[in-house]
């Protein structure tokens, strides 16, 4: 690999976003022409290597990132950013086990709406529309579950009563 490709490499980690390759020659100091020539032997090298890594043209320009094979770390070893609201909503839904969304609504306020669709888009929880079609169902996931760790909390709640549910009453069985 040439000293030009190790730094459009260098450069594409370095800023962590897509960049054209006029932006690319910019950083680089030369021609666009052999940025192409670079990228062209960068992109090939990392065809040929067995690598997680990939370099991919975008409508925004050339990036490095993770090859999608991978995607799944992402999910498992990143920390999910949410805020106060979205985790008091979630917590919420957790402890009642299911609940509509109009009763969420009611007890975490209109906020709570766009709470449910970034947990929706984390994979945290799951709606379900429910029979009558005015509202959904709203219950964590797995994903949930193994996040949080919920299995290995100590078992403080056991002695809080607990509500029971029939499968018949259950909505979302």
């Amino acid at each position: 690999m040439s000293s030009l490709s190790s730094k459009i490499e260098a450069i594409l980690y370095l800023k962590a976003q897509p960049l054209t390759i006029a932006k690319i020659a910019e950083y680089a100091g030369c021609e666009r022409s052999e940025i192409q020539a670079g990228l062209l032997e960068l992109m090939a090298d990392y065809a040929h290597r067995e690598t997680a890594l990939e370099i991919v043209e975008t409508p925004n320009g050339y990036c490095l990132q993770l090859r999608e094979s991978f995607h799944d770390l992402i999910q498992r070893l990143i920390p999910v950013d949410l805020g106060v609201g979205a985790l008091r909503t979630l917590a919420a839904i957790a402890l009642k086990g299911s609940i509509s969304q109009t009763q969420l609504v009611e007890l975490r306020g209109s906020g709570a709406y766009q709470h449910v669709q970034e947990l929706v888009s984390l994979g945290f929880i799951k709606k379900r529309r429910q029979s009558d079609g005015r509202s959904y169902w709203l219950q964590v996931t797995e994903k949930f579950h193994q996040y949080f760790q919920v299995d290995t909390l100590p078992q403080v709640l056991d002695k809080a009563p607990q509500p029971v549910f029939s499968e018949e009453l259950d909505p979302l069985n």
